[in-house]
């Protein structure tokens, strides 16, 4: 029996389609770790210190610390979730 992963790639429309899901996947990777331009971050990151344990600490906990780390899509899927 053939390999289900290879017959993945042997369609062109699922490949194109998968290979634009892993683009963006990586995109969105990428931008998670780059961090927004004119932000002092020691600053930030003392001053989120200080906030550990409360709703915004909770709240930067599960968009990965990228309120912390002040990166380009800190936001996450935040938005979408508590919409």
């Amino acid at each position: 029996m053939a390999n289900p992963v290879a017959n993945l790639f042997r369609i062109p429309e699922l490949k194109s389609k998968i290979l634009f899901t892993l683009l963006c996947l990586a995109v969105y990777r990428t931008g998670a770790h780059v961090t927004a331009p004119g932000i002092d971050v020691n600053a930030l990151r003392a001053y989120v210190g200080q906030l550990q344990g409360t709703a915004f600490g909770i709240y930067d906990m599960f968009v990965g610390g990228g309120l912390s780390r002040a990166t380009v899509f800190a936001l996450g899927i935040m938005p979408y979730i508590s919409a």
